[in-house]
Formats: structure tokens, C-alpha cells, sequence
């Protein structure tokens, strides 16, 4: 946003989030909430041995209904996901209609289960006011059956089998569907529907498409009376009318599409119906509720079965059939189009297409313009792409999830009762679990649960455009209904649940640091300070701290241990098992991890104590754990009681297995785990010391009485830092050089793309051991796991992920803030280039955009070197976002839509994609200008890059949207004002950063990326949504900025 003064000028996508906000209007009461997975995932086990996958396969979810959910391709639905509207398609060749996204069971995939589809989630806004997805449907046979066992084929040490692989796409024989949601300007609950299939195809080929409509199944289970069963009745030929007790009544009202051929009639739509319902015949020989079931389309447009579906033209499912078939069907290079709206009333003369164009367009507009006002700074568009993408997949992930412990494991009173086994097999201890809400999934087809670590580095990304979901995500997590109430003597602590898989599983404690990032970030780019929100989550994780110490620190020697915590397939052994050597494994990331959660809480009860000073106690005590855990991580005592995780010869931290007091032994495996320590590190502001004057002398009592202790630890106890900055650390600075060493050694974790998890030293240096006969082996495997460790379907052994790296930016650029230019490093290791931690930071953040950003040669090291994807005109431009990436090449592996926290990129292109250098290219400011500043720079928004074709009837021909003017000319030229000084900012940024060999040097601490202006007189202040202030001055201000820029 724009404030001038007290007055705030917001684009239409910020005034919908205000709305929101103040509950004026309701514009995220539907949205892209249908999952693309419901079928096999616990919620929907009801099998006696917990066998998820094999209990409901995807052969059955088109004929079984779901009991806690639904999913569909693009799909739509209400918060609380009882309606839902989705798309399905037939190419007149597969045996069954395309109505959800197909991809391979855990025990079918090679490297687990994994999706065989092609779709992109190419844009979406906070409100969903303008959403658009692409999906990628061949017009041959869909390779079902060869998927399946060309992957059964394939070992752990070869690649899977792709979509792309079998052939499905050879010769551009598919359709571009690309589906478009826009929302009305004054109704927030009336949705515009437009499908535009373009023929990629040298041929003319027949395509059907079937919008669906349907309620989820809530009357089968026995707590609904009977009276408010839902339906779906059909009005007239064009028109549908739905009733629901709760969501009153709707009408889908549908357009005649224009033919496809030359001269050929326009193609009507033909409404069809029936029930959501299971299909016991076809399924288990039994005998059907209805004759009318949930698998009645299919049987009634594939195999021609007319009496499968209803004659009376109703039920709680529906459909509009669209065929395009006339002649030979779509012709090379032409497209069919579906119209159709969702709304609380019907147009009496039928749909107006110019005006329902209109409409789209202008939201997309509107789109563009948020985009744009989130990255306003000149940079590549091919990495404003990247971030738009990002930052659109994460809220089309957004999901309904609904799970209720008791009858999920009771079953429910119109069903026979689950196996008595079950209740014991998975999540046995979660019985307070009630959860009916909109979740950030992971990925929607491959994780579609929430997981309590990958929620957490969610919340950063979506705090850019929509801190209150950000938050909300957050806070959910730490409510009554969802964290456990374990009970134990006299403590009441509570346990943040990990994912649906096992509730009970150990994450690391990230949620603390999110919590207040997202605070601040809210509070830089919005200027809201969220104070209740902030506290509330912060009694809630002081419960949550104190579980992990009574829980994790066996011993009782601030030496922790946590199992997997996230990093599956990470060490020596198993980590959530009994360790086979007997003895306890002291983790050097666990410890690494507390001591990080312990200066996240001091962080947070720093800020709530410039509000409320009881908080400066609780600061105290977060300052002292944080020592004693420092103590124990880095120190031996004479007597060698406690055992030291530091190796002091190999300069690094490692795993201990210890049998109790002095037996201990090392685990030299150089991974990630040795890293994590340097996540532990703040600063303490002298400013904000002297403003806490009880926390102040604690501080200072401890330096002079503890100061022993103090000085093993903190370099900075008695040596203030640049700025007079206090130094919070488990690294001193002779350790933290000797890790950066070998972090940003390209021989060990420094890949051309980001930090690996595992060195590249155990390529040729495996670490092994013996044990009872059987051999444990660690060694560097940059791509997918060759071992089936927790499902193998992820890998920690050597491969790229974002949310590890981000977090060690952000380390770095604190180590920065303290240690100013005084530090430097050599960069990369052996390089004879040095340098401070700014810079590195930096260097880092641009290899991590490499992953995604075309390079000169016109490439993107995530595509593997796919020709189609890097240079084919229709692919060139969308990007998939895995789950990690290969060590070595930066190829995108795992799952393919996982924006949720490889997301992240879109903040780092928003911290320092003004200056990403071209990959492959030297790191020298000058290398990489002519390509990303040579640009001519206008008063309007960028359009978005990518496919923008217009559709009237036919589409072809139309041109190009153009907003009609504001009548308000007044508010027109304020506007035009506020852009010029806009771009005064940027110009000026671009000045210096042309001149300059610079960084976003900001503060973390502090929060995000602000930039000021300030000027001696001026009669107003403006704040942009991206964190841009200036005083208006005539032009006579002196800019100053916090990200290098003076």
C-alpha cells in the first residue's frame, strides 16, 4: 500500500484483504481449497494394519466417496469444503474421464510416491479474486499402465519414470487447458468460470470438457438429519440451482461455447446428474444405496451407459457435459472455450460474454498491479516470473482439511465399526484432535497434510501478500484443538502435532522464529504491529519449550536429542529408533535446534517487554538457558564428564552416541547437522538493552559472575561488535570461520545451487560401521535416495533445500550485523576471494535463484535439460517447484509442487533479485547489468510474463484489455504522482546498485528489507506495501536506506 499522511491508497487486490480483515466482506470464503489427493492418505484409512496406500488406491476414488474430503484438477470450494466445483476431461481414448491428477502409491514409485501429471499453478491473489491454473492433457491414451510399470522396473539408483518420459507429449499431441476463476467486482461469492483448451497438436483432435459441481458427503454417516440432505436440481437448459442448509441457495449458470470448426454450430451444454455416493456393486458386489452413484459420468460419456445417470435431473452431484467434437474435433492451433458462473442469482438473458470477459481481464489487471506493488524494484522478468509463480502455487495449495480423532477412530453411527486394531496403530494418543480449517499444505497432491515445520516456512512467503492467513496458519497450530496436552507430575506442557502420518513425530522448533518473522515482516511492509497475536503464540510455545526440555533432554545436561526432526534419512542410523549400538545419540542439531528455539523466545520476549516489562524476567531466563546450552554443546570440563560435540581437529560439529559420563563417541559424518548450529546467533541492540533496565543488569550480573562460562561461549560478552552490538552465539568466531571453510568449500556443501545437505567429501570418503554383523554407510548421493528410509520419496544425503539455506542466510547476515567488515572469508573456499558475511550471504541467495532463473544459454538447472521444458514456446515459461534439488546439477526432485517452502524463493528474489547475476556468470556486479538494467522503465506495471490470450467467442482476435478510465480524476493524477516518486526510489536504487558492488545488507533482527527516505522538511510520508517510505519534500530529501543503499 501508499499512505500519504494518514490516508492510505490501496490497489483493489489490498482494499479486498482490508475488507476481509474488518469482516466487511467475506472474499476468502471460496477459494482453491479441493485438494488434489484425498484418495489414500490416513484420514481416509480405515484398514486393519494402517496400510494407507493399499486400503483406497486411486482406482477406487472414482467410484468411493471420501469421509473427510474431496479432490479434483483446479478445483474450488467453500471454506468449510462442502461444495466443490472441479473440471474433468476426455480425449475420446482413455477408458475413464480425467477427473483427478494421477501419480504412483508409495510402494509403485521407485523413489515413493510421486505424481504423473503435467499441470502448472500459474497465478492467484490473497483473496482468490483471480486465479490460474494450466493443465497439460494429452490427446493420446493416457500411459496409466506404463507409468506403473516402467517405474516397478527401475531400481532405487535410477531415475523415475516421468509423464514427460513416456512419450505422452511427443509431437505436441495434447491440449493447453487453462483454467481461469475471477470473482465479482460487489459479490465476493460469485465466481466467473473460463476454460480455454488450446490444440498444441499438428492434427484436429476431439476433446469433452465436464465441469463438475457436487457436496461433499456429510449424510452418510449418521449425524445429519435427513431433511438437510443438499441438492442439485436442474432450473432450465442452461442453469443449475443447488440448496444446502448451510450455504442457502446457488445456481451455476452456463454460456453456449462457440464450434470449433469452421461454420459449425455453437456446442450446448447437457446437464447430468447423480449422487456422491458410493458404488458398492462395482466395487464390493454389494448392493447400491441409489441407482445413481459417483461414478455415473463416467460411465454414462465413456462407456454410453444412459441410464446411469438420473432422468430426473437431480442429485448432490452434477455436471455441464461440453463436446467438442464436430468434425474431427479442436483443429491445430484452435481452442475451445467454457463459460459459466457461480452465483446467489441467475442472469435472465443469459450470460453477457463481452462483460464476463471484462471482468476477467480487469482481475487479472488488478493482479498484476499486486504483484507488481510486492517487487516494485527493477529486476529480470524472468525472475519476477519465478517469484509470481511461487507465490501463486503456495495459494493454490491452500486446502480444506477436515479430521475428527473420535470419529475417525470409532467410526461413525450409520457405519460398521473400523477394526479394533486400528485405533492403536498410528496417532493413538491425539484424542483431543478436532480440525475443520484452511491449511497451507506442503504439496498438494504428494503431502496434502499439514506438517508442523514445513507450516513454518510457509508463513514467510505468504506474510509478503497475506500476513493474517500467514498468521492464522500459525496460530492454529499452538490452539487446544490441535497441539497435545501431555500431562506428567506436575507439569502441563503441550506438543505441536508434525503430520498426519504420525502426530507424535518430532519437528525441529521452528515455530518460534516464524512466529515473530512473520510479525515483523507484517509490521515492515504493513506497518501493523500485531501485539495480541504475538503473545498469544508466545504462551502457548513457552508450554511448547518446556515440553522439549523435559522431553528431549534425557540426561539433563542441555544436551538434546529429537530423532529424524525433519531430516529423514540424515544419519548413521535411523533416528527415531533405539540406536542398534545401545546408548543415547546426543544430536548436534538437536542441541543446535534448541538453542535456536531458545533465542527465538528471547527475541519475541524482548519485543512483548517494550510493551509489558514482566516480560524482561522471561527474557532472563531465555538469555541464561541460552548459556547453559552454549556450554554444553561446545565445552569439556577436566574431569570429562560431559562430552564436547565440537571436533576441534576437523573444525566441525558431529553426532555423539553416548553410553553415559565419559563413554562417548563421535559420529564424523559432515552434514547439515553440523551446520545447524550456526542458526543459534543474535544480536542484541544497545538501545534496546538500555530500555530494559531489569534485563539489563541480569545481563550484566552474568558477565561479571558467570563470566567464565560467558567467555568459552560469546566472543562478545565483554567485546561489543559494529554498532556496540552484543553477540548471542554457539560459535565464537574462531569456530564460525573454520565451518564457513568448509561450507563454502565447492568440494564438500558449496554447490554451484546452494549449500548440500551432506558433504561431497563422503563421494569418496563414505563413513561406515559395523554393528552386531551389520553395516551402517553414509555416503554423498546428490540425487534421489537410494534407500528406502522414511518411504524414500525425499533425500538428506547430499541434495538442496531451500529451507535449510534460508535459514543460514539468515544466520549469516546476523554474523554480519556483528561483525560488520571486519570478517571476511574466502568465497568459495580456495577461490582467493574474500568476502564479509553480507556479501555471502548474498552469494548464496543468488545461487539458490540460479535453480529457477534462465541462464544465457537458455536453460534452467532445475529442468535437468529438458528441451521442451527449457525452449518449447508453451512450456519455456512455467516452472515446477520441487521438494529439493540435486546436489551437483540443481535438478528439481521430489515433489514437483512444493511451493510450500521451496516457496521461500520468492522472498529471496524480493531481498536481492534486483541484483542476481545471470547464472554462470562471474560474481562481479558488472557481469550481469546489461541484462537485467537496460530496460526501459514505465509509470505502469509490468504486465506478467507468459501467456495472456484473450478469449471473446472465439477467442482468436480480440485485443488486448483496457481498463475504462477512473472517473475519479482527482484520486487518477494523485496516483500518477505517487507512481513518479516510485520510480525516483527505484532509479535511484538502480543507480547504486550499477555503481556499487553492494548487498541487501539488512538487519534481520529488525526485519525485513525497509527502505526510507528522509528529509529536513515535508509535508506528508508515503509508505509502499513493500516496505518504501519517503517524505515529501519537493524533491529536496536525502534517501537512506538499511539494505546497503545510502
Amino acid at each position: 500500500m501508499v499512505k500519504r499522511g494518514a490516508h492510505e491508497i490501496l490497489c483493489e487486490e489490498e482494499k479486498r484483504l482490508k475488507e476481509d480483515k474488518e469482516k466487511k466482506k467475506y472474499w476468502k470464503r471460496w477459494g482453491p481449497y479441493l485438494s488434489e489427493r484425498q484418495w489414500a492418505t490416513v484420514r481416509e484409512d480405515y484398514s486393519h494394519d494402517g496400510d494407507a496406500w493399499g486400503h483406497f488406491p486411486h482406482e477406487h476414488a472414482r467410484s468411493r466417496t471420501f469421509r473427510w474430503g474431496e479432490d479434483g484438477i483446479a478445483g474450488v470450494s467453500d471454506s468449510h469444503g462442502l461444495q466443490n466445483i472441479a473440471f474433468a476431461f476426455w480425449n475420446e481414448k482413455d477408458d475413464f474421464l480425467k477427473e483427478r491428477l494421477f501419480g504412483l502409491s508409495n510402494p509403485e514409485g521407485n523413489h515413493g510416491e510421486s505424481l504423473k501429471e503435467a499441470h502448472f499453478h500459474l497465478d492467484n491473489t490473497p483473496t482468490h479474486s483471480y486465479m490460474k491454473y494450466l493443465y497439460k492433457y494429452t490427446q493420446k491414451k493416457f500411459p496409466y499402465e506404463k507409468l506403473v510399470e516402467e517405474n516397478k522396473k527401475r531400481t532405487k539408483e535410477e531415475r523415475e519414470y516421468t509423464i514427460l518420459d513416456s512419450g505422452a507429449f511427443d509431437e505436441d499431441r495434447y491440449f493447453d487447458i487453462i483454467i481461469e476463476v475471477a470473482k465479482d467486482t460487489d459479490d465476493e461469492e460469485e465466481l466467473l468460470f473460463r476454460v480455454t483448451a488450446w490444440n498444441r497438436g499438428p492434427e484436429p483432435a476431439p476433446l469433452h470438457i465436464i465441469p463438475h459441481v457436487w457436496f461433499r458427503n456429510t449424510w452418510s454417516w449418521g449425524y445429519e438429519a435427513p431433511e438437510n440432505k443438499p441438492v442439485i436440481k436442474k432450473e432450465d437448459d442452461f442453469t443449475l440451482k443447488s440448496e444446502h442448509h448451510k450455504l442457502r441457495e446457488r445456481f451455476l449458470q452456463y454460456s453456449p461455447s462457440p464450434g470449433v470448426a469452421a461454420g459449425s454450430n455453437d456446442v450446448l451444454p447437457e446437464l447430468i446428474f447423480t449422487e456422491n455416493d458410493t458404488n458398492f456393486k462395482k466395487l464390493y458386489s454389494g448392493e447400491n444405496k441409489s441407482p445413481y452413484v459417483k461414478d455415473a459420468f463416467h460411465a454414462y460419456i465413456v462407456d454410453g451407459e444412459k441410464w446411469a445417470v438420473n432422468p430426473a435431473c437431480e442429485g448432490t452431484k452434477a455436471a455441464a457435459w461440453y463436446a467438442f467434437e464436430e468434425g474431427d474435433g479442436v483443429p491445430p492451433g484452435g481452442c475451445a472455450v467454457v463459460r459459466f458462473k457461480f452465483s446467489r442469482r441467475v442472469e435472465e438473458e443469459g450470460i453477457d460474454e463481452e462483460y464476463f470477459d471484462d471482468i476477467i481481464e480487469l482481475r487479472r489487471s488488478e493482479a498484476d498491479d499486486f504483484y507488481w506493488r510486492i517487487s516494485p524494484l527493477p529486476m529480470a522478468d524472468d525472475l519476477r516470473n519465478v517469484q509470481r509463480q511461487a507465490l501463486s502455487g503456495m495459494l493454490w495449495t491452500k486446502q480444506y482439511y477436515h479430521f475428527v480423532w473420535d470419529q475417525w477412530a470409532n467410526g461413525d453411527p450409520a457405519q460398521p465399526p473400523p477394526p479394533e486394531s486400528r485405533k492403536n496403530i498410528r496417532n493413538y494418543q491425539w484424542k483431543h484432535m478436532y480440525i475443520d480449517d484452511i491449511l497451507s499444505m506442503p504439496d498438494n497432491w504428494e503431502y496434502p497434510f499439514f506438517a508442523a515445520w514445513d507450516t513454518a516456512f510457509h508463513a514467510i512467503p505468504l506474510a509478503m501478500i497475506d500476513p493474517e492467513f500467514a498468521k492464522k496458519q500459525l496460530d492454529l497450530l499452538t490452539r487446544e484443538w490441535y497441539m497435545h496436552p501431555n500431562g506428567q507430575a506436575r507439569f502441563y506442557y503441550l506438543s505441536i502435532p508434525a503430520y498426519e502420518w504420525n502426530f507424535g513425530d518430532v519437528n525441529p522448533p521452528v515455530h518460534a522464529w516464524s512466529v515473530f518473522r512473520t510479525f515483523k515482516i507484517e509490521r515492515k511492509l504493513y506497518g501493523r504491529e500485531d501485539i495480541d497475536f504475538l503473545e498469544r503464540v508466545f504462551q502457548k510455545l513457552l508450554l511448547n519449550f518446556t515440553w522439549w526440555v523435559n522431553r528431549k533432554d534425557n540426561e539433563g545436561n542441555n544436551l538434546f536429542e529429537g530423532g529424524f526432526l525433519g531430516l529423514d534419512n540424515i544419519g548413521l542410523f535411523n533416528r527415531s529408533e533405539p540406536l542398534p549400538t545401545g546408548g543415547t545419540l546426543q544430536q548436534a542439531d538437536s542441541t543446535g535446534w534448541m538453542a535456536f528455539y531458545c533465542l527465538c523466545m528471547l527475541n519475541i520476549a524482548l519485543e512483548l517487554a517494550k510493551h509489558r516489562r514482566i516480560y524482561e524476567d522471561i527474557a532472563s531466563k531465555f538469555f541464561e538457558h541460552f548459556i547453559l546450552i552454549s556450554d554444553a554443546m561446545t565445552y569439556k570440563d577436566a574431569e570429562n564428564k560431559e562430552a564436547s560435540l565440537w571436533n576441534e581437529s576437523d573444525g566441525f560439529y558431529y553426532d555423539a552416541i553416548s553410553w553415559g559420563g565419559p563413554w562417548t563417541q563421535q559420529l564424523p559424518v559432515r552434514s547439515l547437522v553440523g551446520l545447524i548450529p550456526l542458526y543459534a546467533v543474535l544480536t542484541l541492540e544497545p538501545e534496546l538493552i538500555e530500555k530494559l533496565p531489569s534485563f539489563k543488569k541480569r545481563v550484566d550480573w552474568f558477565i561479571e559472575h558467570r563470566n567464565d562460562m560467558a567467555e568459552r561461549n560469546m566472543s562478545s560478552m565483554r567485546k561489543r561488535g559494529k554498532g556496540k552490538r552484543m553477540l548471542l552465539s554457539l560459535v565464537n568466531e574462531d569456530r564460525l570461520v573454520k565451518i564457513l571453510q568448509k561450507m563454502l568449500d565447492e568440494t564438500e556443501f558449496f554447490s554451484e545451487y546452494g549449500i548440500r545437505s551432506l558433504s561431497k567429501y563422503h563421494k569418496d570418503h563414505p563413513y561406515s560401521m559395523d554393528v552386531h554383523g551389520q553395516q551402517f554407510k553414509v555416503s554423498y548421493v546428490p540425487g534421489d535416495s537410494d534407500s528406502g528410509l522414511f518411504g524414500g520419496n525425499s533425500n538428506w544425503r547430499g541434495p538442496i533445500w531451500l529451507c535449510v539455506n534460508f535459514l543460514l542466510i539468515e544466520s549469516l547476515l546476523r554474523f554480519y550485523i556483528y561483525y560488520g567488515d571486519s570478517l571476511k572469508v574466502e568465497c568459495p573456499t580456495g577461490s582467493g576471494e574474500y568476502m564479509h558475511l553480507g556479501h555471502v550471504a548474498e552469494e548464496l541467495q543468488h545461487r539458490l535463484q540460479h535453480i529457477f532463473a534462465r541462464g544465457d544459454d537458455g536453460r534452467r538447472a532445475c529442468n535437468d535439460g529438458n528441451d521442451k521444458l527449457d525452449y518449447d514456446q508453451h512450456w519455456a515459461n512455467y516452472l515446477w517447484f520441487h521438494e529439493f534439488f540435486d546436489g551437483d546439477t540443481g535438478r528439481g526432485l521430489g515433489a514437483s509442487h512444493q511451493t510450500g517452502w521451496t516457496g521461500l524463493i520468492a522472498k529471496m528474489i524480493h531481498d536481492s533479485g534486483v541484483n542476481c547475476r545471470l547464472p554462470h556468470t562471474p560474481r562481479t556486479p558488472a557481469s550481469g547489468m546489461r541484462h537485467y538494467f537496460d530496460e526501459t522503465m514505465s509509470a505502469r506495471p509490468k504486465p506478467y510474463i507468459g501467456s495472456r490470450r484473450m478469449s471473446t467467442r472465439s477467442i482468436a482476435g480480440r485485443s488486448d484489455f483496457e481498463p475504462e478510465a477512473d472517473d475519479d480524476h482527482e484520486d487518477e493524477k494523485q496516483r500518477e504522482i505517487d507512481d513518479k516518486r516510485v520510480l525516483d526510489y527505484v532509479s535511484s536504487q538502480l543507480h547504486r546498485v550499477k555503481s556499487h558492488d553492494t548487498t541487501f545488507d539488512f538487519d534481520p533482527n529488525e526485519g525485513e528489507n525497509e527502505f526510507e527516505a528522509q528529509a529536513d522538511n515535508g509535508p506528508g510520508t508515503w509508505r509502499m506495501k513493500n516496505g518504501v517510505e519517503a517524505q515529501a519534500d519537493n524533491g529536496a530529501g536525502t534517501w537512506r536506506t538499511t539494505n546497503g543503499f545510502h
